[in-house]
C-alpha cells in the first residue's frame, strides 16, 4: 500500500504515455519496483533505484508538484557556524557522491526542531533519507517520515534517541576521561571544566568523564571550577575570565569543544596569563585551527568526517531495505597532545 498522491503517468513524446510497464522494461526491473521508486518507498537497491530514475529523467518525467526525480539526501543542522559542521558535511557529501546522490542542506538558525514548512518540503521532495545533526525531530515529524518510508538517522543527538531511531555519535565519556587524566598525569589538581548544556548527552558525557577521572585520582571537585557554558568562543571567553579571576584560579581548563578553548585562549591573553606556562588548556573536536593556534592546542579528536560518512551509509542501507548491523554507532575519540598543556608551574 502506498501513501500520498499517486504519481501521474509520464509522457513520452507527443501525447504518448510512458507506462509503468515500459519504464520497467527500459530499466530492466519489475513493475512493482518502478511503483516503489515512483512513490518514494524503501526496499529498492540504490543501483536499481538510480537506473529507474535515469529512465525517468531521459523521458522528461517529473513527480507531481514539480519535485525533481533526482535522488537526494537531506541534511539538517541546527546551526552552521563553525568548522565542526563543515567536517560532517564533508563526510556526508563523500558518501553521497559515491552513490550519485545530491545533498540538500537545511540550517535552522539555532533552533533545534525543524518547523512545519521544512516538514512539508521534505515530504514533497521524498529524499532517499534524512540526517538530523544536533537536531530534534518531534515524534510527529518522525512518524510522518516513517509513513512516507523516508529513513531517518540522528547524528550526535541532543536528546536520548527515541525507540530504535538509528544514531551516530562518539565516545564522549572516554574523551572527557582521557583529557582529564592527561592533566592529572602532568600534576594538575586545580582542573576546571567548561561544559556545554548538560541536557545534551554529548556534553553530559564529557562532563561525567571529567568527574570520573577526578574521582579515580581522589582529587576533590571544587564546584566553582565547573561551569555550564555555551559552545562558542564567547562562552569560553566569559567563563574563562571568571575562572582566571577566582581567588584560587585553576592551573588547567578542559573545555567541551575547541571553540570554548579558543575563548579561554583569549581570556588568558587579556589577563596576561601564559599558556601553557601558567595555564594548561585542552579542547574537544580537533578542528583544523587547533594545530595553528598559539600555542598549538591539545584536544580530543572527534572523528566528525567519519561520523557524517557513517550516517550517510546507514541511510543508504535503510533506503535499500537492508537491516542495520547496529542502530547506535559510537566512533572512538583520541587525545591529541600538542603544546597547550604542561606541568603546573609550582611542580
Amino acid at each position: 500500500m502506498t501513501t500520498g498522491t499517486a504519481p501521474q503517468a509520464p509522457r513520452e513524446g507527443r501525447g504518448r504515455v510512458l507506462t509503468v510497464a515500459k519504464i520497467a522494461r527500459l530499466a530492466g526491473v519489475s513493475a512493482p519496483t518502478v511503483s516503489r521508486v515512483l512513490n518514494g518507498q524503501t526496499g529498492v537497491a540504490l543501483e536499481t533505484r538510480q537506473r529507474v530514475e535515469a529512465v525517468l529523467r531521459e523521458h522528461g518525467y517529473r513527480r507531481p508538484g514539480g519535485a525533481s526525480s533526482i535522488a537526494v539526501l537531506e541534511l539538517v543542522f541546527h546551526a552552521l557556524e563553525s568548522l565542526w559542521a563543515l567536517e560532517i558535511i564533508r563526510g556526508v557529501e563523500k558518501v553521497a557522491r559515491e552513490h550519485d546522490l545530491a545533498v540538500v542542506l537545511t540550517e535552522m538558525q539555532g533552533r533545534l526542531t525543524p518547523g512545519r514548512a521544512w516538514t512539508e518540503q521534505v515530504l514533497t521532495r521524498r529524499p532517499t533519507g534524512v540526517i538530523a545533526v544536533f537536531s530534534e525531530l518531534t515524534v510527529a515529524q518522525q512518524s510522518q517520515l516513517a509513513t512516507r518510508s523516508i529513513p531517518l538517522v540522528v547524528l550526535d543527538p541532543t536528546g536520548e534517541p527515541l525507540h530504535q531511531t538509528p544514531s551516530v555519535g562518539a565516545t564522549n565519556w572516554n574523551g572527557g576521561l582521557a583529557a582529564t587524566r592527561h592533566l592529572l598525569d602532568l600534576g594538575h589538581r586545580r582542573i576546571a571544566m567548561l561544559s556545554g548544556p548538560t541536557e545534551w548527552p554529548c556534553c553530559r558525557a564529557r562532563l561525567d568523564g571529567y568527574r570520573a577521572a577526578m574521582d579515580a585520582a581522589d582529587v576533590p571537585l571544587d564546584p566553582e571550577l565547573v561551569r555550564i557554558s555555551t559552545l562558542y568562543v564567547e562562552g569560553g571567553l566569559a567563563d574563562g575570565r571568571a575562572l582566571l579571576r577566582l581567588p584560587d584560579p585553576p592551573t588547567a581548563i578542559f573545555t567541551a569543544n575547541d571553540l570554548q578553548a579558543l575563548g579561554v585562549y583569549e581570556a588568558a591573553r587579556l589577563d596576561g596569563v601564559r599558556i601553557p606556562e601558567e595555564l594548561s588548556v585542552v579542547g574537544f573536536d580537533d578542528l583544523s585551527f587547533t594545530r595553528w593556534s598559539g600555542p598549538p592546542m591539545t584536544t580530543v579528536r572527534q572523528p566528525l568526517e567519519r561520523m557524517g560518512a557513517t550516517a550517510a551509509r546507514m541511510i543508504i542501507e535503510l533506503a535499500a531495505g537492508r537491516p542495520l548491523e547496529q542502530h547506535r554507532v559510537e566512533l572512538a575519540t583520541e587525545l591529541v597532545v600538542r603544546e597547550s598543556t604542561a606541568a603546573p608551574s609550582e611542580c
